[in-house]
C-alpha cells in the first residue's frame, strides 16, 4: 500500500528548478523508496538491509544497473563505508553480497525506466560514480580497483553524463552524498553571484589558526588550504562538555590520519574542501576548542556569520 508522492522542489540555480518525484512504497519514511526526476530516464530505488527482500521482488531488481552499498563506519570519510557496483542482474548481485558483505545496511539501486542501459553504460556510470566519489570524499570506498571508463560512442557518453548529472541532484535528496561533490563557480572567473555565500574567516593568533569558510550548495564548506590547530587538546570538566569536546577530537584525528589536514612543523592545513554540519564544528576542529560559528566566522567587511545567515529577515 503506497502512501503517496512527494514532490520536492530542488532549485540547483535560481533560475532552474527541478521537480523530484519521492515515493514511499509501504508508507513509512525509512522503507523502500523511489525517487524520479521529470524528463529523466532514470530511476532510483533505495532500501534498508532488512527491506531488501522487498526490493528483490521489484521489477527494476531484474534489470542492468549500478547499485551502491553504504554503511555506517566511525572510522571512515563522512562516518560512511560505501561500495559501487554494476551488473546485469541487481537480483543476483545483491543476493551474493548479502553472503560476502556484512557491513552495509542500505542499498540504492540505479536503473533506467525505459530499460535502455546495456553493459557497456553501466561500466561506464560504475567508473564516473567511482571518480566522482574519489572527488568528493565524503565517504570511504570499499571497492579494491578503480575500472577504466568503458568506451562509448560519442552520443552514448554524453547521454551517460547527463545521467550523472542527475543522479548528483536525487541522490542527496534521499540522503546519500557519496558524489555530491563542489559545484562549479556560477561565474567565469570563479566569483561569486550576488546569492552566493561570501567567505568567511576565522582567525587566532594565539592557536595560529587562519581558516577560511564558505556556504557552497547549502552546506558549511571549511576551504582548502585554511590553516588550523595541528591537534586537538582541549579538555572539559562537565560530562557533557567532555562528550563533545571528545566528538571534535575524533573528528581533527580522523581528517589527520585520511591526509585532509596536513601536519608540518606544528601547523595543520587543511588540503581539500570539508563539509560540516554547521559553523560551530567547523570553527571548533580549525580552532581547538568550542567555538560559536555564528559569531565566530566573519567577512572581509566584518560581517558575522549569523548576521548574514539572517540577511533579509526583518
Amino acid at each position: 500500500s503506497g502512501l503517496r508522492a512527494l514532490l520536492v522542489e530542488h532549485g540547483a540555480e535560481a533560475v532552474s528548478g527541478k521537480q523530484i518525484k519521492l515515493f514511499l512504497v509501504d508508507g513509512t519514511p525509512g522503507g523502500l523508496t523511489t525517487a524520479e526526476i521529470t524528463n529523466w530516464t532514470g530511476h532510483v530505488l533505495t532500501a534498508s538491509r532488512s527491506d531488501v527482500a522487498e526490493l528483490l521482488r521489484r521489477d527494476e531488481a531484474s534489470r542492468t544497473g549500478v547499485y551502491l552499498l553504504l554503511g555506517e563506519d566511525s572510522d571512515a570519510s563522512g562516518g560512511t563505508q560505501c561500495y559501487v557496483g554494476e551488473t546485469d542482474s541487481i537480483t543476483d548481485r545483491i543476493k551474493q553480497h548479502l553472503r560476502d558483505k556484512d557491513w552495509w545496511d542500505r542499498v540504492v539501486v540505479i536503473t533506467s525506466k525505459d530499460e535502455n542501459l546495456t553493459k557497456s553504460h553501466v561500466r561506464y556510470l560504475e567508473s564516473r560514480l567511482i571518480s566522482l566519489a574519489h572527488q568528493a570524499a565524503r565517504v570511504s570506498l570499499s571497492n579494491g580497483t578503480a575500472p577504466p571508463e568503458s568506451r562509448l560512442p560519442e552520443a552514448d557518453r554524453s547521454d551517460m553524463d547527463y545521467f550523472v548529472s542527475q543522479l548528483q541532484i536525487v541522490l542527496p535528496v534521499l540522503g546519500v552524498n557519496a558524489i555530491r561533490t563542489r559545484p562549479a563557480p556560477a561565474m567565469p572567473d570563479g566569483s561569486p553571484t550576488a546569492d552566493a555565500s561570501p567567505v568567511f574567516s576565522l582567525v587566532n593568533k594565539r592557536t595560529g589558526t587562519d581558516a577560511k569558510a564558505q556556504v557552497i550548495d547549502g552546506e558549511f564548506t571549511l576551504l582548502a588550504g585554511s590553516r588550523v590547530v595541528s591537534a586537538w587538546t582541549a579538555t572539559g570538566t562537565a560530562e557533557s562538555t567532555q562528550r563533545a569536546y571528545a566528538g571534535y577530537r575524533a573528528q581533527h584525528d580522523r581528517l589527520v590520519a585520511d591526509g585532509s589536514i596536513e601536519v608540518t612543523d606544528g601547523v595543520g592545513v587543511t588540503t581539500r574542501d570539508l563539509v560540516f554540519g554547521s559553523p560551530s564544528t567547523a570553527g571548533a576542529v580549525a580552532i581547538g576548542r568550542s567555538c560559536n560559528g555564528r559569531i565566530s566566522w566573519f567577512t572581509d567587511d566584518g560581517i558575522q556569520f549569523g548576521a548574514w545567515e539572517a540577511r533579509g529577515v526583518e
